[in-house]
């Protein structure tokens, strides 16, 4: 037993992932990058994190509504982590959950393209991306 959780442990997965952009205002489709999505199927895995630079978000719009911004990112925090903070999305699937976060929408909280890659730590790939792509 012990062999095959080493094993597991070294094993990379594919895994997607998509970032979160804030469009304060969508006529002009300018954006910030606020948070990444993560998800990894082989492992159930679907995680959100956030970081938010409100000096960058007001410098394209001074007037933006910071904390409905900040109630929309935690928002797709609380979906990836399911239970009853998810909504209607609760009782879905980590994968099924994903899709609905990374659809396309037009909304002050977007998601980006979908990209791919391997991980051996889904959790940390989280943190990879976010300080890489966001901070």
């Amino acid at each position: 037993m012990r062999a095959r959780t080493v094993e597991r442990a070294t094993e990379r997965d594919v895994f997607e992932y998509a970032l979160l952009r804030v469009v304060p205002r969508i006529e002009r489709g300018e954006t910030i990058n606020a948070g990444v999505v993560v998800y990894c199927r082989a492992r159930s895995f679907v995680a959100a994190r956030t970081h938010l630079d409100v000096g960058r978000l007001r410098a394209l719009d001074p007037e933006v509504d910071v904390d409905g911004v900040r109630a929309a990112l935690h928002a797709v925090e609380c979906v990836c982590r399911g239970g009853e903070a998810a909504g209607q999305a609760a009782a879905d699937d980590a994968g099924r959950r994903f899709r609905w976060l990374v659809a396309p929408r037009s909304t002050v909280v977007q998601p980006g393209p979908v990209h791919t890659g391997l991980t051996a730590d889904p959790e940390a790939e989280v943190e990879r991306l976010l300080d890489l792509l966001v901070r």
